[in-house]
């Protein structure tokens, strides 16, 4: 079955480069990124896995937990741990979850069921492990998007998707094209012109159907 936005995302158990998991209880309250990867030393999601550790930070100002998964074992996702962290100058602060057994793969619907590894196997037979899931605290799938293996995703663009959702969520607006944190927000064309006013105050009417605001702080 595909999962789809605003479904509630499955619940599993599984081991972790910091210990056992189960998934719902591990989200709690939180925002939460799942980002996934086909197989454990391989250069571009090494370069990920860094970019992902250095915006450490950046994901607590927004009260958001990451996790990585990589369809390998807990064992070589700790030695891999080593040369993320030796990449990226920093220290490597969030679990990664073993997918030996493409459990989590399937769940999530990046494998088909019948998927297997083969013996002897390279990262091409889990190449759509690739995907990137930002999950609500609700535990529902607010935004997806899968990469290929030899392009590299922007956690730049995970960042401002991420503003966009708390924003879009947290205010009952929509967000335009482009848009980062203080520019514009869209009124829903569900709120009326009275309600608009009473709620943002000033707003811009480009068509009946597009009006503008800003929101306050």
């Amino acid at each position: 079955m595909s999962l789809r936005i605003n479904d509630v995302v499955p619940d599993f158990e599984a081991e972790t480069s910091q210990g056992p998991i189960s998934f719902h209880e591990w989200i709690g309250d939180s925002w939460t990124i799942l980002f996934s990867h086909p197989k454990d030393f391989t250069p571009v999601c090494t370069t990920e896995f860094g970019a992902v550790a250095k915006l450490s930070e950046e994901w607590k100002k927004r009260g958001t937990k990451v996790i990585g998964i990589s369809v390998d074992g807990v064992e070589d996702h700790k030695k891999w741990i080593n040369d993320i962290s030796s990449y990226a100058s920093c220290e490597v602060g969030f679990p990664i979850i073993a997918d030996e057994g493409l459990k989590v793969a399937k769940l999530f619907d990046m494998l088909p069921a019948e998927a297997y590894l083969p013996d002897g196997r390279t990262p091409a037979d889990s190449a759509t492990v690739r995907s990137v899931f930002i999950i609500g605290p609700d535990k529902q799938l607010k935004l997806t998007m899968t990469y290929p293996m030899n392009v590299g995703r922007n956690f730049g663009e995970v960042l401002r998707a991420l503003d966009a959702l708390q924003t879009a969520n947290g205010k009952g607006v929509a967000t335009p094209a482009d848009w980062t944190t203080g520019e514009d927000v869209i009124i829903p064309p569900t709120v009326s012109n009275e309600d608009a006013k009473a709620k943002f105050g000033e707003f811009e009417t480009i068509f009946p159907y597009l009006r503008k605001t800003r929101l306050k702080d």
